[in-house]
This record gives C-alpha cells, sequence and structure tokens, in this order.
C-alpha cells in the first residue's frame, strides 16, 4: 500500500425528505488496500459504495466531496472500477453467454478485438476457477449456480483491470462454505493485481479474516476505522465491541493473530 487512493471529505448523502443515509463522512482508502466497510442494514454501507461508484439514485443529494489522488483523474465508470452487487442477477444478462458478458467489457474498455476479448473473457473465467471455463463461456446465467453466478459477476467486474474493486454484500446470498470460497477467491485476485478492494458486509468476522482496515458505520455516521487487528482486539466504540461480542470467536487469540498475518 502506497498513497491515499481515494479521499471522503465530509460526505453526506440525503435521499430526498428522509433521514440522511450518509452523514459527514471522512475516510482515506489507500491504494492496493483491503478494506472492509462494516455495518448492519441501513448504516450506509451501500450508500457509500454507489456514491463512490457513481450509482446514487438521481433524487440523491450529495454534498462533500470524493477526490481521486490515486487516479488523477474522476472515475470513468466500467473501467477504473469494477462492482460486484449481492445479486449477480442485477448485473448478468440472462439473454447473452457468459463469454459475451465478460468480453464485452474487455472490448469495450480495453481496446480489444472480439477474438482477443474471448480469450480474455476465457483466462478469467479460469482465475475465478470456474469448472471447465471453454463450456462457461457458452453457458447463460439460469444455467450456474448461487457461487458459479458470483464468480462470473467478479470475473466480468475486473474485465477491465480496473483499479478498485467494490464487492457490495457479495457473499451474504451464499451458504457459509461458498463465502469462505469467494473471500479466498477475491483476497488472491486482488493481491495478485495489486487491485484496491472495498468490501462490504454487514458480517465482522468473515471481514477480519482477511483485510487490512476496517470501518465501521452506523447509523449513517461513520464510528471507527483502523487497522484490523486494533479494531478486534481493542474496540474504541461501544458499537463495534457489541459487533465483535456477537462472534464469540472473534475474541479468541487465534482469530486475531490470523486477522494480522
Amino acid at each position: 500500500m502506497s498513497g491515499i487512493f481515494c479521499s471522503l471529505k465530509q460526505l453526506s448523502v440525503t435521499y430526498g425528505r428522509g433521514a440522511g443515509a450518509l452523514d459527514c463522512i471522512d475516510l482515506d482508502i489507500l491504494t492496493g488496500e483491503r478494506l472492509a466497510i462494516i455495518g448492519e442494514s441501513g448504516s450506509g454501507k451501500s450508500t457509500l459504495a454507489r456514491a463512490l461508484a457513481g450509482l446514487l439514485p438521481e433524487r440523491a443529494k450529495v454534498s462533500g466531496e470524493i477526490l481521486w489522488p490515486g487516479l488523477g483523474h474522476p472515475p470513468r465508470p466500467g473501467r477504473d472500477f469494477g462492482f460486484v452487487f449481492q445479486d449477480p442477477g442485477s448485473s448478468l444478462n440472462p439473454v447473452l453467454t457468459i463469454g459475451e458478458q465478460i468480453a464485452e467489457g474487455a472490448r469495450r474498455h480495453l481496446g480489444l478485438s472480439w477474438k482477443q476479448a474471448y480469450a480474455r473473457a476465457e483466462e478469467l473465467l479460469g482465475r475465478v476457477r470456474m469448472p471447465q471455463p471453454d463450456k462457461a463461456m457458452r453457458a447463460f446465467f439460469h444455467q450456474l449456480s448461487g457461487g458459479q453466478r458470483q464468480r462470473v459477476a467478479i470475473a466480468a467486474a475486473i474485465a477491465a483491470k480496473p483499479a478498485l474493486l467494490i464487492a457490495d454484500e457479495a457473499t451474504s446470498a451464499l451458504d457459509v462454505v461458498v463465502q469462505a470460497e469467494i473471500v479466498r477467491l477475491l483476497d488472491g485476485l486482488v493481491r495478485e493485481d495489486g487491485t484496491t478492494l472495498l468490501f462490504i458486509t454487514h458480517d465482522i468476522a468473515l471481514a477480519s479474516g482477511f483485510v487490512d482496515r476496517i470501518a465501521v458505520f452506523q447509523n449513517s455516521r461513520l464510528v471507527e476505522a483502523g487497522p484490523v487487528r486494533s479494531v478486534i482486539s481493542a474496540p474504541e466504540n461501544d458499537y463495534t465491541a457489541a459487533l465483535i461480542a456477537s462472534h464469540r470467536d472473534l475474541a479468541t487469540p487465534p482469530l486475531v493473530a490470523e486477522a494480522a498475518s
């Protein structure tokens, strides 16, 4: 990690006349780090992800600043960041083959020919550990399992070699075994590519095993942020302590040691 990739300064988001979805957030995201955004439903973590990706609805009112010193320019949608949603159906087209969907991102943003883009798509399916990537290229969304769909969504999200990968509750709809597989996959991919990862989840136990830092959100506000080992072993905020206490295994020395490795 070196330098600041993205800096949020007093970022606030309000939907219509309702309560604020984000309230005066100050947070730096470091280049190449794996940062977990932790919080319960309604805490503002998904709004943060959509604000970064430029995916907020038109009715949203935004104040404050989002600066991109790590890019040197405003992010280009689809090129500078990739987005993995909780439901891969929200980003995958059911009438196109898996190969077509992954190749399209590479062709459009990397300037590849269709032949080159298809070759990259098959390579990516191998990287996300899809069984028989050549056959998966010809498959359709409905023919895949939940875990396979999420692997395809990840491959599509990194097709254009983004600098930032945002995974918004990308594992919450999966069973525990598949969750662990997807986390290991994301961790390996961003390490290999030097990609900055924003891992958004309500599950502090899941995130603590592989991220570098944790930022905890409650009621639209950032209540605590720091290195994962420090936050887990000595939380400064009562809400963070309550989240950790709800996972008894987080209080044991083995997990703290693992998180620090």
